[in-house]
């Protein structure tokens, strides 16, 4: 729970680091907040994400019953930085498996640099690719063959999606990404999800 809550802290003091310049300066002759880093409003944005997470990793050398999923979270903050390019940071918490005879779990903060396109009015595709600083804890049986411990690190992070906009603010998101952690016993394995999502622009 204190980790926890360490990364979710980070994840409040990165989104009030990219929302006090907007909110500190506003546009000349006009209502919208403007700094020299996000260009215009509505370049900056909040999102949450819910899905799926599908771990990749060896249940030990004997019988036990063994998970490979379960439900993800991410929370992220981002702004456009050009008309097509933008920076996102995010706390992702990608659930827990049943695992020899213990559990495993995975949570940490993500750095992407996302690119995005339209495809029609309302329509767009997106792509990120960025690094994650996880952290895993792992709890076993000793006569698994698995080693129970934590690890920590930095891993490659990359996805892909679509959106949709229900109003100039508010979009619908469909994504895929992948990103990697270290595993105490493992070395570096990805955990992948797929998850629904809404994303406010202010």
């Amino acid at each position: 729970m204190a980790v926890n809550r360490s990364l979710l802290c980070l994840v409040a003091a990165a989104t009030t680091a990219l929302v006090s310049p907007v909110v500190a300066q506003t546009q000349p002759g006009g209502d919208f907040p403007r700094s020299s880093w996000v260009p215009a409003a509505g370049r900056s944005h909040l999102g949450l994400t819910l899905g799926r997470s599908s771990y990749n990793l060896p249940c030990g050398s004997i019988a036990f019953t063994c998970d490979d999923s379960d439900r993800s979270l991410r929370l992220h903050a981002g702004a456009m930085v050009g008309n097509f390019w933008g920076v996102e940071l995010g706390y992702l918490n990608m659930g827990r498996i049943a695992r020899a005879g213990g559990e495993t779990q995975a949570q940490g903060l993500n750095l992407s640099l996302v690119g995005k396109a339209p495809l029609a009015r309302s329509f767009g595709v997106f792509g990120k690719v960025g690094t994650t600083y996880g952290r895993t804890e792992t709890t076993s049986l000793a006569a698994s063959g698995i080693t129970s411990g934590s690890d920590r690190g930095f891993g490659l992070s990359y996805g892909a999606g679509v959106s949709f906009d229900f109003t100039p603010r508010l979009s619908a998101t469909v994504e895929w990404e992948s990103n990697d952690f270290r595993f105490s016993g493992s070395g570096r394995d990805p955990v992948r999800s797929t998850s629904l999502g809404l994303q406010y622009r202010y």
